[in-house]
């Protein structure tokens, strides 16, 4: 947000901060949900790819088509270990898991 419109919200009484802020989360749930974001988007990535439907793909790891598409939007419900069965079930290296998670880490770095 540019200083100018941050100033004029805040003469009219708004507050102005970012996410972390608002919601009070620490560095390390911040981390957390970054790393989740980043492996859910690989894996939406990764089923693209290999041309699968979320139904499809659900039924190769033994679920529903409703996981699938929570496991892809980073939903609380679902825990990172079920994304990352699920994209190594997708021929994805834990080497290559591990960049992704070290990319969304640096750009936070950065």
């Amino acid at each position: 947000m540019d200083a100018r419109k941050r100033k004029r919200l805040e003469s009219a009484g708004w507050q102005v901060g970012d996410i972390d802020e608002f919601l009070g989360l620490s560095e390390e749930e911040l981390e957390f949900i970054e790393a989740k974001l980043a492996l859910a988007n690989s894996l939406k990535e990764k089923r693209k790819q290999r041309r699968l439907t979320q139904e499809q793909l659900a039924r190769k790891i033994g679920s529903s088509q409703s996981r699938v598409a929570k496991m892809e939007a980073a939903d609380s419900t679902v825990s990172l270990d079920s994304i990352v069965r699920t994209l190594l079930t997708l021929g994805m290296p834990m080497s290559q898991i591990a960049r992704v998670l070290g990319s969304g880490l640096q750009a936070k770095v950065a």
